[in-house]
Formats: C-alpha cells, sequence, structure tokens
C-alpha cells in the first residue's frame, strides 16, 4: 500500500498587493477529490500542515460566488466532514521523514501563496523527493509550494522542469486579478520552470517523470489520478 503525504496549506488570511488582508484556506474540490480518488485504491493518505494547525477551508470553494454548484458543494462538504479527524489533528510538517511516504500531494486555494511558497520545511521535502526519485503532486495554487524549494546557490530546484499551474489568465478572469500577491504562472516562469497551460479551466494536468502538476480544481481528479499512475510505475 502506498503511502501519501497530503500537504495543505494553514494560511486563513493572504495579504493582497494593496496591503489589505483577504480570506482564505484550501480549496474545498481539491483536497476533496484528490483525497477520495487516492484513498479508493488503496493509498494511505496522511494529512500535515506547517505547525500541525488546523487547516481552513475557503468559503469560496463552498459556495456558488467560487464557481461551485450547490450539488457540488454538498458532495465536498460531506467528503471533508468525513475525514474532519485527519484535518482537525493534521501532522507537523516539521516533523515529517520524507522516508515515511512513497508520495507528496500539495492541494492549493490560495493559501499556499501565503505559507508554503516559502516554508522551509517543505522546502526540504521537496528537494529531498526530487533528488531521490520519490513522487511529487501539486495542484492549482498548490504549486506554488513548489517555489519554496531551491538550490544551495539560491536557484529553483524545478527550474528547466516541465509543469502547470493557476494560469494568470485564470487569475485574471476568477482569481484574485491584479491585487493578487503574484501571478504564479508568471513567477514560476522567471524562476525557470517550463510552464505549460491549458485553456481557462480546463482539465489540465502536466507530468515530468515524478514530477506531476496539475493547472486548477478541475484538474483535481486526474491529478490524483496520475499520481496513482506514476506510484504503479515505481
Amino acid at each position: 500500500m502506498s503511502k501519501i503525504l497530503m500537504i495543505v496549506s494553514a494560511a486563513d488570511s493572504l495579504v493582497l498587493a494593496d496591503g489589505s488582508t483577504h480570506p482564505t484556506g484550501f480549496w474545498a474540490e481539491e483536497v476533496a477529490a484528490s483525497h477520495k480518488v487516492l484513498s479508493a485504491a488503496g493509498a494511505q493518505v496522511d494529512i500535515a500542515t506547517p505547525g500541525a494547525v488546523r487547516p481552513t477551508v475557503d468559503a469560496l470553494s463552498l459556495d456558488s460566488r467560487g464557481g461551485v454548484s450547490d450539488a457540488d458543494a454538498a458532495e465536498f462538504r460531506s467528503y471533508l466532514d468525513g475525514i474532519d479527524d485527519q484535518l482537525a489533528g493534521p501532522l507537523a510538517l516539521e516533523d515529517v521523514r520524507l522516508g515515511d511516504y512513497d508520495a507528496l500531494y500539495i492541494p492549493g486555494g490560495h493559501a499556499p501563496m501565503a505559507d508554503l511558497a516559502h516554508d522551509a520545511d517543505l522546502g526540504r521535502l521537496l528537494n529531498e523527493a526530487d533528488s531521490g526519485g520519490t513522487v511529487v503532486a501539486a495542484l492549482c495554487h498548490g504549486v506554488a509550494g513548489l517555489l519554496s524549494a531551491t538550490t544551495p546557490d539560491g536557484g529553483f530546484t524545478f527550474a528547466g522542469r516541465e509543469l502547470t499551474g493557476f494560469a494568470d489568465e485564470e487569475e485574471r478572469q476568477g482569481g484574485l486579478g491584479d491585487n493578487t500577491p503574484f501571478y504564479l504562472e508568471s513567477v514560476l516562469r522567471e524562476r525557470g520552470a517550463k510552464v505549460e497551460t491549458g485553456a481557462p479551466w480546463s482539465n489540465t494536468v502536466v507530468v515530468d517523470g515524478k514530477l506531476i502538476t496539475g493547472q486548477n480544481p478541475q484538474s483535481s481528479t486526474a491529478t490524483a489520478e496520475a499520481t496513482l499512475k506514476a506510484l504503479a510505475g515505481k
């Protein structure tokens, strides 16, 4: 049985470009759909956050304001209620040993931009995973977590790799727009990644060896499925 560490942001607010504070959290579909697919395949999924803080679900991800139908919101809420024990008592990211897991999985919501993008413990795990051939998967704004991984000379560990993430056009259309702290796609390109994006809100997954990335919430299930496929090929 594969063991997968789902690394969820602990942030519940995000400082925007204009200096204001915006409530945030993890995106319900990205945690619920991913966890469901991985668990249904027999994987053990543990949840970790910085400081073992209970993660906050972004209210918009369970609301029509976030483009989520009432039926989907009810489904995601029900699944999250079913794993509430894990969400209420996550592992402390700083205490995690990579050797205990076969894959790292980072879902999004805007929250990772506030903490995971510069979390030293996540950076350590990602560098160990990349050098040791452990599967790394990240989804939507969860891809911002990859930015925490740097080389000894300050470079980006995943420079030169093919990946995707929440597209700049998606940020403009249905995200925070120009008030975003940074445009993820642009920053990834500036750091040297080879970013491939599909049409806005399309189911888009990019696989580069053991690195798997999904573009947006619509890519949640496919990202989890690609992770399982990579694990099966180990």
